[in-house]
């Protein structure tokens, strides 16, 4: 079985939101099958990594097996929150894809779709 380092985004996509300071992003596999992937390897860990350079401070993560997904709560990311933040993005919504491009796993090309660019890298 062969392994590729992709980004997240080639088994699952994400929302984001925000309450205050505090952005929450939902990792969703597409597939059962990227479901252990996720929640193995997609750590608090390495999102709070991934968000650092933000100012983020503390991450939680709440698993939801049943939606095959993880939310992420990504305390001080959001540079003060809505109503005080200079920043662009004051609700954070792109940090969404900000995770999704960033977070890099090992991955199976099994679990590719057929039509995946990924697939043509091999």
């Amino acid at each position: 079985m062969t392994k590729l380092n992709l980004p997240v985004h080639s088994i699952a996509h994400a929302r984001a939101g925000d309450k205050g300071d505090v952005s929450n992003i939902s990792l969703i596999a597409y597939l059962e099958s990227g479901w252990p992937i996720i929640e193995k390897l997609a750590t608090k860990e390495k999102v709070l990594e991934i968000f650092k350079h933000m100012g983020a401070t503390k991450v939680d993560r709440y698993e939801l097996p049943n939606l095959r997904a993880l939310n992420f709560v990504i305390h001080s990311a959001l540079g003060g929150g809505v109503n005080s933040s200079l920043r662009l993005d004051r609700h954070g919504k792109t940090l969404s894809s900000h995770l999704l491009h960033e977070l890099i796993l090992p991955i199976s090309k099994d679990l590719l779709p057929n039509n995946s660019p990924y697939l043509k890298k091999v």
